[in-house]
C-alpha cells in the first residue's frame, strides 16, 4: 500500500497512549475522535463538558475514550494522571478560549491558560519516558498592529485583550521551561507550540462565536445578531488545523531538532470578513438571515492574519480545504445534526465520514 500521510499517521499513533487535555471541547473532541480512529489509546482530561449540546456528547465519544474529570488548574491531580498514563503523546488544548469571556472572567482566564499550562510543564519534569508534547496557544499571542502581512513565528508577542495576553504570557512560560528544564542532550520531553485561530467546523457550540451563534438562531428561525460584519480573520476548518497539530507531533517524534519550535497554522491569502462567511453560508442554507448590532462593548481586533510558511517548508503542511469546502462541510454537519439529534450512532458516523473525506484530500492534494 502507498505510504500516504494518513497511513503514516496510523503507523505512528496506532496503539500509542495519547493524552488530550480539553478533550470534551470542540477541537479536543474532533482530535480525540481522529486519534481513536487511528487506533490510539486516548485518555482525555477535562473539568467538564463546556457546552450543551456538544460534539463530544452528541457523537457518544464518552463511550469510546477514557475521560478523567480533572481541572488543569489542579496541579496535584494533573501530575498524578500524567504519571499514571505515561503518555507517548500529549496534546494540550484545555483553555478558556473565548475573548468576550476573558473580559467577564479575567482571573479564571489567566489561571486556566497560563497556570494550567505551567501545571502541564511541571508534571513533565518528573516524566522519565520519551513524550511528544504539542502545546496549543493562539494566533492572538502576537502584538496586533492591524497590518495586512501575516505574522511570523518570530514576530513580537503581546496580546492586548485578557485572552490574548494570557496566551502571550503562556508562550513566554513555555520558552522558559524548555530552556530551564528540557534542554539537555538526554532530554526525553519533546515540546512544540502550535498557534492557530478562528477555526470553524461542525459541532462547535461555544458562545460568542460566529457560526455557533448563527446556528442557535437559525434553528429557531430567527435572525442572528452580528457584532462586527467587517472583522477579518484567517478562517479555516477544524480538520485542517488538527491535521497541522497531528503532523507536527508526528514530525517531532522523528526529528528531535524541532524541539522548542513554534508553528503557525493558518491559510495563505485567505482572510475573509464575517459578512463573506454569512453570504457563503446562505448559498447552502438560503432561508437564513441576520442583522448587524450597533452595540460593541469590548475591544476586538478587526484584522488578524498568520504566515504559515514555516509549517509549509518544514512540515509540508498546508490548508487542504478551500474556503467554500470549509463552509460547505461545516454547514452540512449542522444540518445533519438538526435532522438526527437523537441518533448518536449516525452523528458519530457522520463525523468519521468527514474525517475520511479529509484524509482523501490529504492523499490527493
Amino acid at each position: 500500500m502507498k505510504n500516504t500521510p494518513s497511513n503514516k499517521f496510523k503507523k505512528i499513533f496506532n496503539k500509542k497512549k495519547v493524552l488530550i487535555t480539553g478533550n470534551t471541547g470542540f477541537k479536543g473532541s474532533w482530535l480525540s475522535l481522529w486519534m481513536h480512529y487511528l487506533g490510539a489509546y486516548v485518555t482525555g482530561v477535562s473539568k467538564d463538558i463546556p457546552t450543551k449540546p456538544s460534539h463530544f456528547e452528541t457523537t457518544g465519544l464518552q463511550k469510546k475514550i477514557v475521560t478523567k474529570k480533572i481541572d488543569i488548574k489542579d496541579s496535584f491531580l494533573l501530575k498524578k494522571q500524567i504519571r499514571k498514563i505515561q503518555p507517548d503523546f500529549i496534546f494540550h488544548l484545555a483553555a478558556q478560549a473565548i475573548v468576550r469571556k476573558s473580559y467577564l472572567n479575567t482571573k479564571d482566564t489567566w489561571d486556566s491558560n497560563l497556570n494550567g499550562t505551567i501545571n502541564i510543564l511541571e508534571a513533565l519534569k518528573d516524566l522519565k519516558k520519551e513524550t511528544v508534547v504539542i502545546l496549543i496557544t493562539s494566533d492572538k499571542v502576537y502584538k496586533n498592529l492591524e497590518i495586512k502581512r501575516g505574522y511570523k513565528e518570530n514576530d513580537l508577542l503581546g496580546g492586548i485583550d485578557p485572552y490574548g495576553a494570557s496566551k502571550s504570557a503562556t508562550e513566554i512560560a513555555i520558552k522558559s521551561y524548555i530552556k530551564s528544564f528540557f534542554s539537555n542532550k538526554k532530554n526525553k520531553i519533546l515540546i512544540c507550540t502550535a498557534r492557530a485561530g478562528n477555526v470553524i467546523g461542525g459541532g462547535d457550540w461555544s458562545e460568542n462565536r460566529l457560526i455557533p451563534d448563527c446556528i442557535r438562531s437559525w434553528e429557531k428561525y430567527k435572525k442572528v445578531l452580528i457584532r462586527n460584519p467587517n472583522s477579518t480573520r484567517p478562517w479555516q476548518h477544524v480538520l485542517d488545523v488538527l491535521n497541522g497539530y497531528i503532523t507536527l507531533a508526528a514530525k517531532l517524534k522523528k526529528n528531535k531538532k524541532l524541539h522548542g519550535e513554534e508553528f503557525n497554522f493558518g491559510p495563505k491569502n485567505r482572510n475573509y470578513k464575517v459578512k463573506n462567511i454569512l453570504n457563503t453560508i446562505k448559498k447552502f442554507w438560503p432561508s437564513i438571515s441576520w442583522k448587524v448590532s450597533s452595540n460593541k462593548n469590548f475591544f476586538e481586533n478587526t484584522l488578524l492574519s498568520l504566515n504559515s510558511n514555516k509549517a509549509k517548508i518544514i512540515l509540508n503542511w498546508s490548508i487542504k480545504l478551500t474556503f467554500i469546502e470549509s463552509i460547505k462541510l461545516t454547514i452540512e454537519w449542522y444540518k445533519f445534526y438538526l435532522s438526527n439529534k437523537k441518533n448518536k450512532n449516525q452523528l458519530l458516523e457522520n463525523s468519521i465520514n468527514q474525517i475520511k473525506f479529509y484524509e482523501k484530500l490529504i492523499r490527493t492534494k
